[in-house]
């Protein structure tokens, strides 16, 4: 049986993860007292006798944690702290062919930021088979639920009465593009520019859609039909992510594309909308399941070296 520790369980993101881990019969949850939960002795000792750390923390927490850990304890990071730090492995096992190997073999895995996989994800295949030039300026748009904020941000929206609940029905952020996302969305995805990234927070818990608009001309003159085939190509053994048919009716509601459908799993829906002359690349997906506790399930199964789809 694996012993694994959660720092910060008590958070978001910790809590679902725990959820998830305590039905499991292989593994043994470290429980921490809630009293002694910012002990750093006590989180050492607890980090000493797990196999398996998960860091549920803020970045410099998470710092502090990975320097009280003895080296004999691997470690799995949901902070953004380690993302693009050379000496970690990046916890997205769809990135390319030898992901799942590096995670499987690594000591350190940063476990990935909510929209950077979608983005990456829709990014990275274009970006290989040449369809999309490296160089390329992109814009992504994004929206979330109130959840990827943390709990200070669900204790906001969650204690609005009815009139603040509609004047804070979506409200945009990280316009000044300094989001903490940008490095790693750059990085992984291939392109040499960073993106113009424009994410928004709604009034609903959780769920996102993560959204690239290209003209033809930036893809080489490739059709959005085209586009979809190469993605489609990509990920066609990938059991968490589903390549929908071009504009594909499925998928909406109505003439709606609803980001909470895939709530409560850690499926991905990449779909690609658009004409002869204009593409939409969108990503759907569950911002607390395939974006946070449920990628960090999918990094711990293989780690442990089993199915990664294991209680997932």
């Amino acid at each position: 049986m694996t012993k694994v520790f959660i720092d910060g369980q008590a958070g978001t993101t910790g809590l679902q993860i725990a959820e998830r881990l305590s039905q499991r019969s292989d593994i043994e949850l470290l429980a921490i007292d809630a009293h002694q939960r910012k002990a750093a002795h006590v989180r050492a000792d607890l980090l000493k006798e797990a196999d398996i750390a998960v860091l549920c923390l803020p970045d410099q927490a998470a710092e502090e944690s990975v320097a009280l850990a003895p080296t004999t304890t691997r470690i799995l990071d949901a902070s953004s702290a380690h993302r693009v730090h050379p000496d970690w492995s990046y916890g997205l096992p769809e990135l390319d062919a030898d992901a799942r190997k590096r995670i499987q073999s690594a000591r350190l895995v940063s476990n990935p930021g909510c929209y950077p996989q979608g983005f990456i994800l829709l990014v990275r295949p274009l970006i290989e088979a040449q369809l999309l030039a490296s160089a390329t300026p992109l814009r992504c748009s994004a929206v979330s639920g109130y959840t990827g904020g943390g709990r200070p941000l669900i204790e906001t929206y969650t204690g609005y009465d009815a009139e603040q609940a509609n004047r804070h029905a979506v409200q945009a952020y990280g316009l000044s593009q300094k989001h903490k996302h940008l490095p790693e969305m750059q990085h992984y995805s291939g392109t040499t520019a960073a993106p113009i990234f424009l994410p928004s927070v709604a009034n609903y818990d959780q769920g996102m859609l993560v959204q690239i608009a290209l003209f033809e001309h930036e893809l080489s003159g490739a059709s959005a039909r085209t586009v979809q085939k190469e993605l489609a190509e990509r990920y066609i053994d990938e059991p968490f992510i589903c390549v929908a048919e071009l504009n594909d009716p499925a998928l909406l509601d109505g003439s709606y594309l609803n980001p909470t459908q895939r709530n409560g799993s850690n499926m991905m829906d990449l779909a690609v909308f658009g004409d002869d002359s204009r593409v939409v690349l969108t990503a759907r997906y569950d911002n607390l399941g395939k974006g946070a506790a449920g990628a960090a399930i999918q990094n711990l199964n293989l780690m442990l070296g089993i199915d990664e789809c294991t209680a997932l």
